[in-house]
């Protein structure tokens, strides 16, 4: 019977609500905890508990997790295989008390020798010891790469190549990285293929074998460190047949392919030919007929690596995230140059076919005007044009961005060029204009934290669709959806990415748009009523329905708080309603300190970090007095509310909702947008903020690492916040290559240090001697009151004796960011948005009513719970979820939401880290030392009883 001691977590699904209450009911009785807890949601249809057994409270050296699971299907230990072969071992310290237990719950159980034989009520075989057993190591985390063996014993030493191909993108290398290391761990020889396919027909050193040094620091690094090229030998089938050589003579019949859809389309092209030419091979004899036999088809699984984020069955590709952030830090530096000398930039990136880049650039960088192929202006674009500068001129602008896509065309097909657009610009408004085109500068740089997260979960995922193929399945695609890792057919995906430029060839354009990810038009929608001022449109609302709306921010600063501001302002405008802007939160609105907004006062604020509204911690009704919110309100007739913050504001949003049936002027739609770096606000996948940390912590990480590296071999222990969640912990480890990462979801025990000192250990034994490494591992602020930072620092670095040094590094308030990234500025504006319609969705109805009996509005325009709301984003889309309704989703006492998509990312941190990947020969010397210290701690002691006997 094979066991599960290598699991660092087990995951258990129950078919049934009865089923999923008796299994958690079972392991609570045993000793487990209950840790996070996830409830079903519209979008989810599944109960899902996180339960722990604390190493403190039973035998186990190191935390044991279980994940139950409530949907339809058989119980399994792992969620990517289930044989029904597999026991949980779990170490006890008493055993008859287990026992007792058991037969309390009336469990049949059977004991022999040292061990319990149960079932929990899925079935699941459990084992309980009661001492250390042989099966059993000293942490489950160090046999992580056990669990992942377990995956598919017949597949095992399965070869697996990996090629970039097409143009290179930031986020090529942590994919590759990604793919290599997860192959090894599932016990897969690796292979990558230098210079694309012209490395498969050149074969020799252009195909290497990659071990788990061979990606070590490719995590940060931009480009593609394997490289790609054009190949026109692999476009003839003599080529070809030369790949089908070089790959079976080492016995790869597996690819997973990083590129465009050019590339992908000459993979699949490659997969279908393969068996023709494995038989040519045969008949010529330059194989074997039992290697013809063994590899008689071929794997593909493509990885879409492209900036342009032009590939259709995906929210996002490789790199797209990372050459946005070059754009954005591009125009960001020319817009203070434009408003110097009060000029015009007409901005040129890339995008032939797509104008994702050129879109998303212009809601970031707060343009005046952007041109995109999958909305061609009309034919009088130029006076169109003009208008929007020259009124924005007139309004007090200094400065006029235009941003255009390399391949943006008018409706009758024509290019649109930077140097017409500037000489439209200088002759007809007289504006100094100048052209910049940014080129490949967009391609190059460290990949961005959103990059490396996705192409570390899309090579994993990678691994596991290779694993999981046969002849008969379709080349599968890697991507995302609604922030999902997804799996769909190569082909479609590509013949639907042709379909796009098909459609803009016949003036489809509304079809070129609907092929984009669904918030594509939406986003476009924003850019234009967030940032023309246009108030002679259908945009306007009538008289009766524009409302006074107050914005106000709460809580800890984050990046995104004032490109919201700006939206919502300035969206508000464009639809005839009143913007008051509240200085200092509560207290603020309190004191009466607001003002009147206007479109040219929120002009710049999209790229500046901080609050410009000024932010505290204080909340209506425990710090701030509710009665005179409720008379501030009144007073200057707020009819809405937008809450910009954190958990302060969401319990803000609870208490003021609670406080209605006192104060008839709290009956307005109140909602919040979430903005903390924490992450920690329920209703939502990600808040304001989020991103704009994870940057600064990857990057000041990336430096730690290279002190680290520079000076001697290094452990640096670096402090990050969060509050009670590890959110920022977890996806910075992932994105930087963390050691490990401590959590508040995990706490930290003696057992688990002891563990990592001796990971530690092993990797700097196994590391080239005369070469220096520097390691980081990863801590929430709040993970433990006593292994603090520099607690943990001083173990370490006593544990590990000369093998390596330790530091500690607190990145504070940094990671609130001096810039926001663009993610945040454009999720900002999407929120915003949406925000303004959701205060019209809660009150026109009324408003609407009482203008047709011609009466004024009543102070209480509406009293049902669903307007106070927390605005989040779900995946790909926007909800409104009432605060009342996500009170059982939310631990007040932990200030969090007790479910936590991201948690799925924690082991992959420890496994992509090398956890129990060292050598035999390291852990051999690992035990030599150990037998060393214990006899010199036998010498002292005999020493002490001699002197004293």
């Amino acid at each position: 019977m094979s066991n599960t001691q290598g699991f660092s977590h087990f995951v258990l699904c129950a078919s049934t609500p009865d089923k999923y209450e008796e299994t958690i009911t079972f392991y609570e009785a045993i000793g487990f905890q209950r840790m996070l807890d996830q409830c079903k949601t519209k979008e989810d249809n599944r109960h899902k508990v996180w339960m722990k057994l604390k190493a403190a409270a039973q035998a186990q050296a190191a935390d044991l997790v279980i994940k139950i699971t409530l949907s339809e299907g058989n119980t399994f230990l792992d969620p990517r295989q289930s044989n029904g072969e597999s026991a949980v071992v779990i170490l006890v310290k008493d055993m008859e008390k287990t026992r007792a237990k058991l037969d309390i719950m009336s469990v049949q159980c059977q004991s022999q020798h040292d061990r319990l034989y149960s079932c929990d009520p899925l079935g699941t075989p459990l084992i309980f010891y009661n001492k250390p057993h042989g099966l059993l190591k000293t942490d489950p985390r160090d046999d992580m790469c056990d669990e992942m063996r377990h995956f598919d014993p017949g597949k095992t030493h399965r070869r697996i190549a990996i090629l970039t191909s097409g143009g290179d993108a930031p986020g090529m290398n942590p994919c590759v990285r990604a793919v290599v290391r997860y192959g090894i761990s599932m016990g897969c020889d690796m292979y990558a293929v230098y210079e694309g396919y012209q490395g498969l027909v050149d074969g020799g050193e252009r195909i290497r074998r990659m071990d788990w040094k061979s990606v070590r620091g490719w995590l940060h690094v931009g480009g593609t460190l394997i490289g790609t090229a054009r190949c026109k030998d692999f476009q003839q089938r003599q080529g070809r047949l030369r790949a089908v050589e070089n790959l079976v003579s080492r016995g790869i019949d597996s690819i997973i392919v990083c590129g465009g859809d050019g590339s992908l389309t000459g993979a699949d092209v490659f997969r279908a030919e393969w068996p023709s030419l494995i038989k040519e091979l045969k008949d010529n004899g330059k194989i074997t007929s039992e290697l013809a036999e063994k590899h008689k088809h071929l794997t593909i699984v493509g990885l879409v690596g492209s900036i342009d984020n032009d590939m259709a069955l995906t929210d996002i590709t490789i790199g797209a995230v990372t050459s946005l952030h070059r754009i954005c830090e591009s125009v960001d530096a020319i817009n203070t140059t434009a408003l110097s000398h009060s000029r015009a930039f007409v901005v040129e990136v890339m995008g032939r076919h797509c104008g994702w880049l050129a879109l998303m650039a212009g809601i970031a960088t707060g343009a005046d005007f952007i041109f995109i192929p999958e909305r061609p202006p009309d034919d009088d674009w130029p006076e169109r044009l003009c208008k929007v500068a020259r009124r924005h001129r007139d309004l007090g602008k200094r400065k006029t961005i235009v941003i255009v896509a390399e391949g943006a065309l008018d409706t009758s097909l024509n290019p649109i060029k930077a140097d017409p657009i500037k000489n439209i610009l200088s002759e007809r408004l007289g504006l100094d204009t100048r052209v910049t085109t940014l080129g490949h500068v967009q391609r190059g740089g460290s990949p961005c934290a959103a990059d490396r997260i996705l192409a570390t979960v899309q090579g994993v995922q990678a691994v596991r669709a290779v694993l999981d193929s046969n002849p008969d399945t379709e080349s599968p695609l890697i991507g995302m959806s609604n922030n999902k890792v997804t799996c769909t057919p190569l082909m479609k995906a590509v013949e639907l990415t042709h379909e796009v430029a098909k459609a803009i060839s016949e003036k489809n354009f509304a079809r070129a748009m609907e092929l984009r990810d669904p918030q594509f038009s939406e986003e476009y929608d924003a850019f234009t009523a967030s940032t023309i001022m246009d108030d002679t449109t259908s945009l306007l609302l009538p008289e009766y329905a524009r409302l006074r709306i107050a914005i106000l921010h709460i809580g800890a600063p984050a990046g995104g708080m004032n490109a919201a501001t700006r939206t919502a302002v300035r969206y508000a405008l464009n639809r005839g309603h009143h913007p008051i802007v509240v200085y200092n939160g509560f207290t603020g609105l309190v004191r009466g300190t607001m003002e009147d907004e206007t479109w040219i006062g929120v002009d710049g604020w999209t790229p500046r970090g901080g609050s410009e509204l000024g932010t505290n911690r204080y909340i209506p009704g425990k710090d701030v007095d509710m009665g005179m919110i409720a008379y501030q309100i009144q007073k200057h007739q707020i009819q809405g509310m937008i809450v910009i913050g954190g958990f302060e504001a969401y319990s803000a949003l609870v208490e003021l909702e609670k406080e209605r049936v006192h104060y008839p002027s709290l009956c307005i739609p109140i909602c919040q947008l979430p903005a903390t770096i924490s992450n920690n606000v329920p209703g939502t996948d990600f808040s304001l903020g989020t991103d704009t940390a994870l940057n600064a912590i990857i990057f000041s990480c990336d430096a730690i690492a290279q002190s680290a590296r520079s000076s001697r071999r290094r452990v640096f222990v670096v402090e990050v916040q969060g509050g009670k969640t590890g959110y920022l912990a977890v996806e910075a480890g992932l994105a930087s290559g963390a050691n490990t990462v401590y959590i508040p979801e995990e706490g930290i025990s003696l057992a688990r240090l002891q563990s990592d000192v001796k990971h530690l250990m092993a990797l700097y034994l196994d590391d080239d001697p005369d070469k220096s490494e520097g390691r980081i591992i990863l801590r929430t602020e709040t993970a433990s009151n006593t292994y603090t930072t520099e607690v943990i620092s001083n173990i370490l670095k006593e544990e590990g004796h000369q093998f390596f040094d330790s530091r500690t590094a607190i990145l504070g308030h940094i990671q609130q960011g001096d810039t926001p990234s663009p993610l945040d500025r454009i999720r900002a504006t999407r929120l915003a948005m949406r925000a303004i319609e959701f205060l019209e969705i809660h009150t026109n109805g009324v408003l609407e009513t009482y203008h047709n009996q011609g009466k004024p509005p009543p102070v209480e325009l509406n009293t049902c719970h669903e307007s106070v709301a927390v605005i989040g984003i779900a995946g790909n889309g926007v909800r409104y979820s009432p605060v009342r309704d996500l009170l059982v989703e939310t631990d007040i006492k932990n200030r969090k939401p007790r479910g936590a998509w991201w948690y799925a990312d924690r082991d992959l941190v420890d496994l992509l880290a090398g956890r129990g990947m060292f050598t035999p020969e390291a852990q051999a010397r690992i035990h030599e030392h150990e037998q060393d210290e214990e006899e010199e701690r036998k010498a002292e002691r005999r020493k002490f009883e001699r002197r004293y006997s």
